[in-house]
């Protein structure tokens, strides 16, 4: 018998073919995958070490095929995981594909600062599985998703992709909140060095718009790439304001960073180089924007939303 992290460990009962207890492999004692197996039971969410007997046997979920037997079997049906179980899940969380979980927990721990062994300690699991689940398509229990949120500050809906298609900031605010203005300090440090903004510009037809854009950086300056005939373009050569935020839904908190000034087309040949080279991202619309916009900030200001006791 071997088996690899994440791996089903099926118990048949006394009928031939009826499984009568089943968990997920979350841990291996050696390299080879041959037991004994650190599993999580299904039915009590509880860790256990198992040596497998012979009315055992591992379904490879990845490989479609128990290695043990030598024979194809069907895959079954896919799931929600934590079937059985009294749930409500919305549709767009039972339509997630099961290799998104894994990159919305590794961008949720790095958004934490956390390294894997310390968000697997949170979550109290091992930290091979957890480089598993972030790393291949993997359908882990829903004990296993309230451990991971809870320890990544977010929700189960969340790190299934619920409610992608939705603003944030539908949840309840916070009984007693604080708002209050962040220093310019601040505001450079939440600015950071990249990521996606909104641009607020006045279009050629003297209307307002504002677009999100992937901006960076640099030197207290913040560039976007965009196309000379785009809305943002006419951000060249005027003033305008830049805001970027972040929105906290699990502990209904959040942060917005406004930030005010001339902007200019970057026109030093070598400066357009050293922004392509050190971009972080390509611009997420795609297409050829080539054309770079810098904004010096002339205000930069920010508040942030938090519970009063902080």
């Amino acid at each position: 018998m071997r088996a690899h992290l994440g791996d089903q460990l099926v118990i048949e009962g006394p009928t031939t073919g009826a499984a009568r207890r089943d968990g997920e492999i979350v841990g291996l004692h050696h390299e080879d995958g041959t037991p004994p197996y650190d599993v999580r039971w299904s039915d009590t969410d509880e860790v256990t070490l198992v040596f497998p007997g012979p009315d055992a046997h591992v379904r490879h979920l990845e490989h479609l095929e128990p290695l043990e037997q030598g024979q194809p079997v069907s895959r079954p049906e896919a799931r929600p995981a934590g079937a059985g179980r009294a749930e409500s899940t919305s549709t767009a969380a039972r339509a997630a594909d099961p290799g998104d979980i894994g990159r919305r927990v590794g961008v949720e721990r790095r958004r934490r600062g956390l390294s894997r062994e310390e968000a697997a300690a949170r979550a109290r699991m091992s930290p091979d599985y957890l480089a598993y689940l972030e790393e291949r398509p993997a359908d882990p229990t829903l004990g296993t998703l309230i451990r991971l949120a809870d320890a990544l500050g977010t929700t189960v809906a969340a790190l299934r992709g619920g409610g992608l298609d939705l603003p944030p900031g539908q949840g309840h605010a916070l009984l007693h909140p604080r708002l209050r203005d962040l220093s310019v300090e601040e505001c450079r440090t939440l600015l950071s060095t990249h990521g996606v903004g909104r641009v607020a510009v006045t279009d050629s037809a003297g209307r307002p718009a504002v677009v999100p854009v992937n901006y960076e950086v640099v030197d207290d300056t913040i560039a976007f790439r965009t196309t000379p005939d785009s809305v943002t373009a006419a951000a060249a050569e005027r003033e305008v304001a830049f805001e970027v935020d972040h929105v906290d839904e699990a502990l209904s908190q959040g942060w917005s960073v406004l930030a005010v000034g001339p902007a200019s087309v970057v026109t030093d040949p070598e400066a357009v180089r050293r922004l392509t080279r050190q971009a972080h991202t390509t611009p997420w619309a795609g297409g050829r924007r080539e054309m770079w916009v810098s904004i010096r900030p002339t205000s930069l200001t920010g508040r942030r939303i938090t519970p009063a006791d902080q």
